[in-house]
């Protein structure tokens, strides 16, 4: 006999059987058990998850001569022959390729004849979306008020494209996506059953993989099975056949992207490539990676929401303490728009690599998604002693190692001048944005700050109206700023910290800097 692919020979014969659409089948069977059932069904969800089974199950038991607690007998005259497929009672028909005003003719004239054995005359359209404007229109009429023996299950995996004259003449059913639980808990039934062997990590990975559809995961178990005759199937397997790769290099491809190691990240893709893994799945895969490292950051106790195994979970959980939230919400960003590029792309791994650069350059990204993780590169050079320089008039600060010189020091150089104090004063401001990629609690401070220059005009003077934030400015930060300062300037300046006067805005025996407004500004460091 020929052999029959797992999700055919495994097919539920009863509600009983069916997994995941547990409110779906309790209220079919009651409506079996109290002989309450509709004219017309409409059952609506993603593909796999049991719409065309459960119409056949429901088939089945309308017609059933000795239903079961709503569940066909499975045994009686009609319960055989519907199963073989040989009942005239039950029509299926694909919408797909019958899609036209004339098949849906020929159904309103059938209908007119009454059942020759059973009660019902049940009408199964698969894909029911597919069928044109015409035929929906010739089967309104019908459908509101079909005699008392027809039923109709209409199925469809696009409800959106159903006219909502059809919609309402329907006793609507979503079927919801299964859950990795109850897939891996049928699979291992079906296993058990065909004497296979399986490790549980296998077994969950193809659920994982089947993207809550049971009949894609039953697919996929055939194909492992096949693949690995008479052996265990292990996780690594799995991997194999379906081109997948493992977490460690996901760990290894976020760290590379986490330290702008673009040669990294081209590396672990190269073992991917070389590896055979299919490039789709691979940024499926690191999506979902990223999306279990968010929530690990997100949420307590994340192990209720990640799918990873109690051996792999607390390396899993010290790599997602290396990552902060808003950029993993980035990264998801970027990989999510290559899923969706990549599926009709020509060169897949052309896009991945313009991508991967972009993740570890962010500063190449001008958009406010990339300003945290713009931030914290700058936040880290800066730790390293690269420094920030202005680069001719345009304004621009750019970042720049200087292979000689790991950082400025501020006591190696020239005292700042009168004029030029007076300079930095006057531009307030633009330090005061610069700032912030030394310290954010800095320019909190800072920005509350009245600069001004003293008498003698060999000292900057930052006055503050809380003699609390003149404190924490001295005793936090005022080593921090003058580096900075330093930095920027190429100068020593001499910094001091007070408190305003009482009643006064700016100290008032210090310089009037407004006079200084339009001279020409000081260069900046090359």
């Amino acid at each position: 006999m020929a052999y029959t692919a797992l999700y055919r020979k495994f097919r539920p014969d009863t509600f009983d059987e069916v997994k995941g659409q547990t409110a779906i089948v309790t209220t079919l069977r009651n409506q079996v058990k109290n002989a309450r059932m509709s004219h017309a069904y409409l059952f609506c969800g993603t593909r796999g998850t049991g719409k065309t089974t459960i119409a056949k199950i429901m088939a089945k038991a309308s017609n059933c001569e000795a239903p079961e607690n709503g569940n066909p007998c499975g045994s009686c005259a009609m319960c055989r022959s519907i199963a073989a497929g040989t009942s005239m009672n039950v029509i299926e028909i694909d919408a797909a390729s019958n899609n036209g005003v004339d098949n849906i003719r020929e159904i309103v004239e059938e209908v007119r004849y009454s059942p020759t054995e059973g009660r019902y005359k049940v009408y199964i359209i698969d894909e029911v979306h597919m069928l044109s404007p015409g035929a929906f229109n010739a089967l309104l009429k019908t459908l509101e008020e079909p005699p008392a023996y027809v039923m109709f299950i209409l199925a469809t995996t696009e409800v959106h494209k159903l006219p909502i004259t059809i919609l309402s003449r329907c006793q609507r059913y979503d079927f919801s996506r299964i859950t990795v639980e109850e897939i891996t808990e049928r699979l291992t039934d079906l296993c058990g059953r065909e004497g296979v062997s399986a490790e549980d990590k296998a077994l969950r990975y193809i659920a994982r993989a089947a993207d809550g559809a049971m009949r894609d995961a039953l697919s996929l178990l055939d194909r492992c099975i096949a693949f690995y005759p008479g052996e265990t199937l292990t996780y690594d397997n799995v991997l194999d056949i379906l081109g997948t790769v493992d977490m460690e290099v996901f760990g290894r491809m976020i760290r590379a992207i986490r330290t702008g190691d673009v040669a990294g990240a081209m590396k672990v893709l190269e073992e991917t490539v070389m590896r055979g893994r299919d490039l789709g799945q691979f940024v499926s895969d690191f999506t979902w990676y990223l999306r279990n490292l968010l929530l690990a950051r997100s949420v307590e106790q994340p192990e209720e929401f990640l799918d990873i195994s109690s051996e792999q979970l607390p390396e899993f959980l010290s790599e997602a303490e290396q990552n902060e939230p808003e950029v993993l919400v980035r990264y998801i960003g970027i990989c999510s728009e290559l899923m969706n590029r990549i599926r009709y792309a020509g060169d897949k791994r052309v896009m991945i690599e313009v991508t991967l650069i972009r993740l570890c350059r962010p500063e190449s990204d001008r958009d406010y998604n990339s300003l945290v993780d713009r931030i914290r590169h700058l936040e880290e050079q800066l730790a390293n002693g690269i420094v920030v320089r202005q680069e001719g008039d345009s304004g621009e600060t750019t970042m720049a190692a200087d292979t000689q010189k790991q950082s400025v020091s501020a006591a190696e150089l020239p005292k700042a001048l009168k004029e030029e104090l007076m300079e930095i004063a006057t531009r307030w401001m633009e330090i005061v944005g610069k700032s912030g990629t030394k310290s954010m609690p800095m320019k909190c401070l800072l920005e509350k700050a009245t600069p001004s220059v003293d008498e003698s005009g060999s000292r900057l003077v930052l006055a503050f109206e809380s003699k609390a934030d003149a404190e924490n400015m001295r005793d936090g930060y005022l080593e921090i700023f003058v580096q900075l300062i330093a930095e920027l300037t190429g100068k020593q300046v001499d910094v001091r910290t007070e408190c305003a006067k009482e009643g006064k805005g700016k100290l008032s025996n210090y310089v009037d800097l407004s006079v200084y407004a339009d001279k020409v500004p000081i260069d900046y460091v090359e």
